[in-house]
């Protein structure tokens, strides 16, 4: 059974990862893309990237899954307004589910120590090497203080928007290379 289990979630994971695997050129417009969306969608948005130390976007996260599920997605960490790296997020789940999803995952650091843990990481595994605080929006578009105040705060986006009680819990984050 365990077999079974690790043969389907690495065929997930392998047909995720080749679905989503994109130029680096390709890469870059699609983060620029969902950076627009997100000023647009989050009225606090642009001013909280702005006093972040840094941000992480992935425009396109394919989560799939029936009985046993994978996401996987490429993103871009902008550092003062600058791409600098390249990155790409995995999770894997298991449980009540079947279909696919595609969402756009943005992880807002907001201090110094946050973004330093997270660059110095092999793999950095949200929830475990780092909480993040997934962002709420109260009355007038107004972010809860709790969220405002986090070392890193998520926004997910689907295609209808914000998403609300989303998670990006036990996904692993890890630096990849683009040419």
């Amino acid at each position: 059974m365990r077999t079974l289990i690790t043969s389907i979630f690495a065929a997930v994971l392998v047909f995720s990862s080749s679905a989503q695997a994109m130029s680096k050129t390709e890469l870059n417009a699609k983060a620029d893309a969902a950076v627009k969306v997100f000023y647009a969608d989050v009225p606090a948005g642009k001013e909280l990237a702005r006093k972040s130390k840094a941000m992480l976007v992935f425009p396109s996260v394919l989560k799939a899954g029936l009985g046993i599920g994978g996401e996987y997605g490429e993103g871009v960490l902008y550092q003062g307004g600058k791409k600098v790296a390249y990155y790409s997020t995995a999770a894997a789940s298991i449980g009540f589910q079947a279909g696919g999803q595609v969402k756009t995952q943005i992880l807002l650091f907001m201090t110094d120590e946050a973004l330093k843990n997270f660059r110095n990481s092999k793999g950095w595994k949200a929830g475990v090497d780092g909480s993040v605080a997934i962002a709420t929006i109260g009355a007038g578009g107004a972010l809860d203080t709790n969220t405002v105040n986090a070392p890193v705060i998520g926004f997910v986006f689907s295609n209808k928007g914000l998403m609300y009680n989303a998670t990006i819990e036990g996904s692993k984050i890890t630096e990849i290379k683009k040419k």
